[in-house]
């Protein structure tokens, strides 16, 4: 009788039965305790850190303009969001744009699958993970990261725009700090969409009714997220963004172009 082994996706290393080790590498790095072996240690996580940064550039370099989905690994088959993600999937690559979800099941397969199906590209961004999450079978090109930092900074330099769909902390971690990058202006005309307004209708609500009234964001910060539940309108967003950056980008290469010949 076939046991089923424990199985991990180390970086570009599949590991299974006894040579899976019960900790990840980023549990390794955050972790201060045990002995001061990690003074000899870290030089070359940084080099191994130095090393993913390279891998996933050259990997992704050549992709058309993207938007990432978000969303949870736990959405069944036979949930609608799972056939909202489907459709948003297609909706996406139907507009010319490559599709990167974090690679799992749930939402990430849905919108990968939506992707495939629709003829374009599907982008799957995997997480070393102390349970293991298999890269979903529609993923087209798929990138294996053993830090979450690095992985983030993927997600973030090759998309046009976030669609997030419902999702739990892992979601809320990335659709966060998606934000928090576009209200300090790290990254500029960078949509963030939700999509399902029964979900984040509440979370929406204690924005505006506790963050906005206490003062603790500012009014314009408010409009940063964008919250739907058609498909089209969600994808519009993106487009309409990507627009307004082209006009934006020809704009001021018009205004440098006039500052040169004016020069001289």
């Amino acid at each position: 009788m076939n046991t089923i082994r424990p199985e991990r996706r180390q970086g570009p290393a599949l590991l299974r039965g006894s040579m899976v080790s019960q900790s990840t590498h980023d549990q390794r790095l955050l972790d201060r305790r045990g002995p001061a072996d990690w003074v000899h240690m870290d030089p070359w996580r940084v080099l191994r850190i130095q090393a993913e940064f390279v891998e996933g550039f050259g990997a992704l370099a050549e992709l058309p303009p993207a938007v990432t989905v978000f969303g949870s690994a736990r959405t069944k088959p036979d949930a609608p969001e799972y056939e909202m993600g489907v459709r948003l999937g297609r909706a996406l690559a139907e507009e010319g744009y490559a599709v990167i979800t974090g690679g799992g099941p749930g939402c990430m397969e849905a919108a990968n699958r939506g992707a495939l199906e629709a003829g374009g590209i599907s982008v799957g961004l995997g997480i070393e993970l102390p349970h293991e999450q298999r890269m979903n079978e529609f993923v087209d090109l798929g990138v294996e990261f053993r830090y979450f930092f690095v992985r983030k900074t993927m997600f973030v330099k090759y998309s046009s725009g976030f669609i997030t769909l419902p999702g739990g902390f892992g979601t809320l971690d990335e659709l966060f700090e998606a934000l928090t990058l576009v209200q300090t202006r790290k990254v500029t005309s960078f949509p963030v969409v939700l999509m399902g307004t029964r979900f984040w209708g509440p979370m929406i609500d204690w924005i505006k009714g506790t963050l906005l009234a206490d003062g603790k964001i500012s009014p314009p910060d408010v409009d940063l997220i964008r919250c739907v539940d058609d498909v089209a309108e969600a994808v519009q967003i993106i487009v309409g963004a990507d627009q307004e950056r082209g006009e934006t980008e020809s704009r001021e290469r018009k205004s440098v172009g006039q500052v040169v010949a004016d020069a001289e």
